[in-house]
């Protein structure tokens, strides 16, 4: 087979036009910096020579006839073009080369047309300097030409920090990380190395204010972290000895030495950062249908601009140029191309700094415009811990409370179900009886556990299941205060109930909050889960949910969504992203909510980092006005060319004027789309600012490119 070197498909992206830059390069941020230099002194030798080109063109506008001789005004010609070599030289070098790349790539871009004005207007002044008798003779352009085009770097400085400010920049989030840690040596010094460098099973110490460079395990001290970039509450958290600590969070108060045992992409922080790179890249399908308009309508104004020319030409040629110029430069669709996806990624930046992590950028569309919100509720609604509350061992059995919760906990080690997480923590004493061994453990999504088991009291193997009644194949029992896990074993194919065990669940204090923001948003609020059908309708009444339903397997979620979209209506999930991957995969909008969600696997449109499902409610109203807005900018962009192109067609807009009417639409586009990172918290009148479940903004660096 052929092997492909680096080095050759780089070039080929080079070939291409582009440059390539390693993936989360953390030198990237310096490339940025360096690019956004060079913009500023380009805009700098911009407007230093548009002043003194005004300066040298004022008294031809002011001299009455005869009042300046020909060698006088020949003298003003030969200064200012001097004075406009920098700016073609320099100053209009992102728009030359753009419009190269294009013609050698036989495409056309919003700079092919601009570049084309910039230089028929210095060649039409250059001949009528070189050649002041000549058909181009009678007037030069060289303060039009410096004007817009100190207008148009106006533009694009403004447009590139307002989208730096508003959206964010990715490298924020990869930077987080430190350039280098404190790792212990064999001797047990501490020597400081490049993160880099760092292996699973390596020992650092982190001192305060340092940010955790991997995921890891405290082995020593105690000391209290900064993780708003994965939740969005800016709470320190206690990290007692012993305890998880994240890449990217932050030691706030003690050093601690820490076991490494993640790093790079495999921590949290890692996927992450894939993540929302992944979505700065992705392009809205508003953004794919505006580039499909551009690209024609590039074509119509180059055919405009040509017939505009034509039109004026017997005229006055040099005015019929910059007639062309005027048409080539006003009607470019700068604002059209950036109507949707700054709005977008403003949108995204805003949500991420709230918490909610933007998986598809296709997603804001689409929440936008839904009217049915269908909630899961164990680890959802109710909070994510659930608590064993009784444990009833069946009588006859001659098994002890201690011995079955033991054998359960064996069994539920294996799921991260919140009531597998509860089995297993409040096991954790237990001992499994003698003689007893559990393996090849299986979980059934929306049922249970199954598992093969070895005991001295039984020659062959028997099948132990542990999950709702049904799936234990025992009879249900009602009545019970809260939702029950049931173990049982299979005995020559029968089974044998073992215990049965209640926990009791929380309602989360933020849902009624949620729920009441969805309603006031015209949306209709659903709930359905695989507990029983008693413990669903009480969880329902006190979150304020009208329509709930019980006893649903992972199929008849996915039914009841099927039905629901079939009846024309646009629906988003909200689960916990463990079992629902399929209903998730199947809805217009998903959310995934919980911590315990591994994003690389998550099928969901949005990840809720924190423990606030009020954010949910957030997002929709964010998506609504999101898109409010991107069709504001794209009526904008639509309504400035209807007005402007006639009046440059008809000559009454000079170059200059059109170089600021491009710049100002643009800035205006992205001026609107700002207003997305400003707006106040829709849902913060519910409830006080101090309330547990009062949704709030949290300045974290987490943003969007």
């Amino acid at each position: 087979s052929q092997v492909v070197l680096p080095s050759q498909w780089m070039a080929a992206v080079g070939k291409a036009g582009y440059r390539s830059l390693p993936a989360m390069d953390a030198l990237l941020r310096e490339q940025r910096l360096r690019e956004s230099r060079r913009a500023l002194w380009r805009w700098l030798v911009a407007g230093f020579c548009m002043m003194q080109v005004m300066m040298y063109a004022w008294p031809a506008y002011q001299a009455m006839p005869g009042d300046l001789t020909m060698e006088m005004e020949q003298l003003l010609r030969w200064a200012s073009w001097v004075i406009s070599l920098p700016v073609v030289l320099f100053a209009c070098g992102p728009f030359f080369s753009s419009a190269l790349r294009d013609i050698r790539q036989r495409r056309v871009s919003m700079d092919l047309p601009v570049a084309l004005g910039m230089l028929i207007t210095f060649v039409v002044s250059m001949a009528g300097t070189f050649d002041p008798t000549g058909p181009f003779g009678r007037e030069v352009y060289y303060d039009s030409l410096t004007m817009f085009v100190f207008f148009l770097l106006t533009g694009r400085w403004l447009e590139l920090r307002l989208r730096d400010r508003t959206a964010g920049a990715l490298e924020a989030v990869m930077n987080r990380l430190p350039d280098s840690v404190e790792r212990r040596a064999e001797d047990g010094s501490f020597t400081r190395v490049a993160t880099r460098r760092l292996q699973a099973g390596d020992v650092v110490r982190v001192l305060p204010g340092e940010a955790f460079p991997a995921d890891g395990r405290i082995l020593s001290g105690g000391t209290q972290a900064d993780e708003a970039l994965l939740t969005g509450e800016s709470t320190p958290v206690d990290r007692p000895e012993g305890s998880r600590v994240t890449a990217g969070s932050y030691n706030l108060r003690a050093p601690v030495t820490v076991e490494v045992l993640a790093l790079g992409s495999e921590t949290r922080f890692g996927q992450i950062v894939a993540l929302m790179e992944s979505a700065s890249l992705q392009k809205p399908r508003l953004a794919q249908l505006a580039d499909r308009v551009a690209r024609p309508f590039l074509v119509a104004v180059l055919l405009a601009a040509v017939l505009a020319a034509v039109w004026w030409w017997p005229s006055d040629p040099s005015h019929a140029l910059m007639v062309a110029v005027a048409v080539l430069i006003v009607t470019c669709p700068c604002a059209l191309s950036l109507a949707t996806p700054v709005a977008m990624l403003t949108a995204a930046g805003t949500l991420a700094r709230r918490g909610v992590l933007v998986r598809n950028l296709q997603g804001l569309e689409a929440l936008a415009a839904v009217d049915t919100v269908v909630f899961d509720k164990t680890g959802t609604l109710t909070r994510d811990g659930l608590a064993l509350h009784a444990v009833h061992v069946a009588p006859g059995a001659g098994w002890g409370e201690g011995e079955a919760l033991a054998l359960a906990s064996a069994l539920a080690a294996h799921s991260l179900h919140p009531a597998s997480r509860a089995l297993a923590s409040a096991a954790q004493s237990a001992a499994v009886p003698a003689g007893w061994t559990v393996h090849a453990v299986q979980e059934l999504p929306g049922a249970g556990l199954v598992a093969r088991a070895s005991s001295p009291s039984h020659a062959q193997e028997t099948i132990l299941r542990l999950g709702s009644a049904a799936h234990a194949r025992v009879p249900a029992v009602d009545g019970d205060a809260g939702p029950q896990v049931v173990l049982s074993m299979e005995c020559e194919g029968a089974a044998v109930e073992i215990a049965r065990f209640v926990l009791s669940e929380q309602l989360r204090s933020e849902v009624a909050t949620a729920v009441r923001g969805l309603r006031a948003e015209g949306v209709a609020v659903e709930l359905l889960s695989g507990d029983r059908a008693e413990s669903v309708q009480r969880v329902a009444a006190q979150a304020g949910i009208g329509q709930a339903r019980g006893d649903c397997t992972p199929q008849d979620k996915l039914a009841h969504l099927q039905t629901l979209q079939a009846q024309g209506h646009h629906v988003a999930m909200v689960g916990d992203g463990l079992n629902d991957g399929p209903v998730l995969a199947g809805a217009h909008v998903s959310f995934a909510f919980g911590r315990a969600v591994p994003l690389a696997q998550s099928r969901s449109d949005f990840v809720v980092m924190g423990e606030n499902l009020a954010l949910v409610a957030q997002a929709l109203w964010l998506a609504r006005r999101t898109l409010r807005i991107v069709r504001q900018n794209l009526w904008w962009a639509a309504a400035y060319n209807a007005l402007c192109v006639p009046l440059a067609i008809a000559g009454y807009m000079p170059a200059w004027l059109a170089g600021l009417g491009m710049a100002l639409s643009s800035l205006l586009v992205v001026l609107n789309a700002a207003r997305l990172a400003r707006l106040p918290d829709p849902l913060s009148h519910e409830s006080s600012g101090d309330c547990a479940g009062a949704p709030r903004a949290v300045s974290t660096p987490l943003e969007v490119v």
